[in-house]
């Protein structure tokens, strides 16, 4: 069973950068597409971003595209979601999960994904 634990979150000032990573373990981690979402306390968990596990092709919400970027290593069985340009309300706790494997769908709904990692707080403020 696919397990994932998320890092390289932190504080940063408005219009700063950070890498967050997703680290897989425990199943075969290029048959899964891997999903990113965030969740601010007291709100419903949202979308953010997508890879595939075919062609790495990646999709993105309207609120992070031409500021966020997905990638994969499938040789690390890591995915890297590089932040730029953040902004207050990109305050959240981040989620990686991860698709069933063989399944080649482009989502970022939430009841789509089956393996999710424990989330790492992402905080931009000055």
């Amino acid at each position: 069973q696919l397990q994932l634990v998320e890092s390289g979150g932190g504080l940063v000032p408005p219009g700063g950068s950070l890498r967050l990573s997703c680290a897989a373990s425990g199943g075969t981690f290029d048959h899964h597409a891997i999903g990113w979402f965030r969740q601010a306390p007291g709100e419903e968990r949202e979308g953010v971003s997508c890879i595939s596990n075919s062609d790495g092709s990646t999709y993105y919400e309207d609120a992070v595209k031409g500021r966020f970027t997905l990638s994969r290593d499938n040789a690390k069985n890591t995915v890297y979601l590089q932040m730029n340009s953040l902004k207050p309300e990109d305050t959240d706790l981040y989620y990686c999960a991860g698709l069933k494997p063989g399944v080649v769908i482009t989502t970022t709904l939430v009841y789509d994904y089956d393996y999710w990692g424990q989330g790492n707080q992402v905080t931009v403020s000055s």
